[in-house]
């Protein structure tokens, strides 16, 4: 053992590969015993994606990979080479808030915030392939997610409200309040 190179023995131990997440190819060295979520927080240090049951059960570590939302406690970090990885730090683009983010930060849609980024990622996934979903289609789509805040009313809406400006309104016409109505 005293001819191998500590170097050598880390890369045995070791993976090295490439991730494309939020459109930037990242080159990251993990064991490959890792999921997507600890490579994520631990070692691209993007910790908007949130460690909640590591079961698969709350959808709190939810990210898009190739555009569907996958939870990140349930795969392989090394099952990514050469995919598409989206979290929530790829939303905004600079200062500007995503439509998602926005109207969630307008209606209420969070509140302690911690399954906030699972939902908004998996909305953004419904949005890219439903641009007008209706209600049952919003909570079908957001069933694996998790939230003890809210009671998923001001979510829906939120939802909604994105899809909305989205196809083009505006942020001013029609904003749903939390109560069910409309402000002016």
């Amino acid at each position: 053992m005293n001819d191998v190179n500590l170097a050598e023995v880390e890369m045995r131990r070791n993976v090295r590969m490439v991730l494309r997440v939020n459109g930037e190819a990242t080159e990251v060295l993990f064991a490959p015993y890792k999921t997507l979520l600890e490579v994520l927080r631990e070692d691209l240090d993007l910790p908007g994606t949130k460690h909640g049951c590591e079961l698969g059960e709350c959808g709190a570590c939810a990210v898009l990979v190739d555009g569907e939302p996958m939870l990140s406690c349930l795969v392989l970090a090394v099952e990514c080479d050469g995919r598409s990885i989206e979290t929530v730090e790829g939303l905004a683009r600079g200062s500007e808030l995503h439509p998602l983010q926005a109207a969630f930060a307008d209606l209420g849609g969070a509140q302690c915030g911690y399954c906030t980024p699972g939902i908004l990622m998996t909305a953004k996934a419904l949005l890219d392939k439903d641009p007008d979903p209706g209600r049952e289609d919003i909570k079908q789509a957001i069933s694996g997610n998790l939230c003890r805040c809210t009671g998923y009313q001001q979510i829906c809406e939120s939802i909604e409200e994105a899809a909305r400006r989205m196809r083009g309104g505006g942020a001013d016409s029609a904003i749903p309040t939390p109560s069910g109505g409309a402000k002016a």
